[in-house]
């Protein structure tokens, strides 16, 4: 049987009862935890050269553990010379261990690895409790082969937690070790 995620065993023990004692919870499944964590990397190039986007979700699954899904328009749009049904991009949805592996990962290996990083943003929740935070630079995820990057790109982590309200949210996060600017 695999082992439990070390970030999970860490909700279980030590979160769970802070958030109970600090928003007075009287049962353990009340408590918000990690629902599922979507990154999301848009891959704008991939019109004039479809091998641009093999790449990315070559890069996407190895930093999430999971095979990233190709993206397609929705829409054409004129302007960007963009057509019903072309792919625009990568995404990956993690939920279970794999989500608390990424998370764990992401707050004690990449984010540090930032340069000039003071913290996140507290203002990227959206009024229900899920967090959006956006990356620069996919070379931060110590899975990434240098050799093997053609291009610097970004990407998009959303949090989604069950918490109803952002305060809850930013206190789940906190304690599961997401830094935070102390703004």
């Amino acid at each position: 049987m695999a082992t439990e995620a070390r970030l999970k065993a860490r909700y279980d023990q030590e979160v769970v009862p802070l958030m109970m004692e600090r928003f007075g919870y009287k049962n353990r499944m009340a408590v918000p935890r990690l629902n599922m964590i979507v990154l999301n990397m848009g891959v704008g190039d991939s019109l004039q050269n479809i091998k641009l986007l093999d790449n990315a979700a070559e890069q996407m699954t190895l930093i999430a553990g999971q095979k990233a899904a190709v993206t397609r328009a929705k829409k054409s749009i004129a302007n960007f010379k963009i057509r019903e049904g072309n792919p625009l991009g990568c995404r990956v949805t993690l939920r279970g261990g794999r989500m608390y592996e990424f998370f764990d990962r992401l707050c004690s290996i990449a984010l540090p690895r930032v340069r000039d990083f003071r913290g996140l943003p507290a203002k990227s929740f959206d009024g229900r409790g899920n967090y959006t935070l956006g990356v620069k630079d996919q070379m931060i995820f110590p899975e990434v082969n240098y050799q093997k990057v053609d291009r610097v790109r970004g990407m998009n982590v959303s949090i989604i937690t069950t918490a109803r309200t952002d305060e809850e949210a930013k206190n789940l996060l906190t304690l599961l070790g997401l830094p935070f600017r102390k703004d």
